[in-house]
């Protein structure tokens, strides 16, 4: 059985590299298949896998109206299209593989191709045992459903009182929306650590979590490493284990009780 973990959060607190790190801990540690989907519409997880890409599902559908607009596929439906189509998109490595999302719609009526394409994304993900969706900072995505409910959603914040803030809009919104999600926690990224090197957060920020009820499933200390590999562009899977960032990514993880 597939299972689906979502991670979110405002732009620029992490959370690709949380996908990235969780996608790392995967490999590690099950033996399960694992489809990473890339829902930013910047398109930067593949940076971070350190794979290269080449087109995404925008493209696909960009493509698929304008073979339409020009009076036909070929003789074949366009449901079989978009599944060869999005099968061809697909990278695929030893380790994992991975979908990009793309770009968000242009003008015009995209309905029956996201439909189309929503089918597609589930046949494919059905053949996984993971799928880790690194999501944009709207939930843009998770609302219109393309991709679908999630047992698991990490929210990612910086330790700032407007972060965490932001991070109780994105679980009021998926209060809101139709997309289920089992389970959510909320990784703190960036923290200042004590003199003994531990993560720790300010009275005031921790007040914050309790307040807005979110249940905090770790915090994660700033790490120079990160920025080291992000200027040489090395991919952040490869960040070594001893690194403080790596061991508490594993820490949080194996802190969810079984939720991965």
């Amino acid at each position: 059985m597939t299972r689906t973990i979502a991670v979110a959060g405002k732009g620029g607190t992490g959370k690709t590299m949380v996908a990235a790190l969780l996608i790392q801990h995967l490999i590690e540690h099950h033996s399960g298949s694992i489809l990473a989907i890339d829902a930013d519409p910047s398109t930067n997880l593949h940076l971070v896998l350190g794979v290269p890409l080449e087109e995404t599902i925008g493209d696909i559908r960009e493509e698929t109206l304008q073979e339409v607009s020009r009076g036909g596929l070929g003789g074949i439906s366009k449901h079989d299209y978009l599944e060869v189509r999005v099968n061809q998109a697909l990278v695929e490595t030893e380790r994992f593989d991975l979908l990009a999302m793309g770009r968000p719609e242009g003008p015009g009526c995209y309905c029956a191709a996201n439909h189309l394409l929503r089918f597609c994304i589930d046949h494919l993900a059905k053949s996984y045992d993971y799928v880790v969706i690194d999501n944009e900072a709207g939930l843009e995505h998770l609302s219109r459903r393309t991709t679908r409910d999630v047992d698991l959603l990490l929210i990612v914040s910086d330790p700032t009182m407007r972060g965490l803030i932001a991070a109780s809009r994105v679980v009021d919104l998926i209060h809101e929306l139709e997309t289920h999600a089992s389970h959510i926690r909320l990784i703190v990224n960036r923290v200042s650590v004590d003199g003994d090197g531990r993560p720790t957060l300010a009275p005031q920020l921790e007040s914050v979590i309790r307040e807005k009820g979110l249940e905090l499933a770790g915090l994660i200390p700033e790490d120079s490493t990160v920025a080291d590999y992000d200027a040489l562009g090395k991919p952040l899977i490869d960040l070594p284990l001893k690194t403080p960032i790596r061991r508490a990514m594993n820490e949080i993880i194996e802190s969810l009780d079984g939720l991965v």
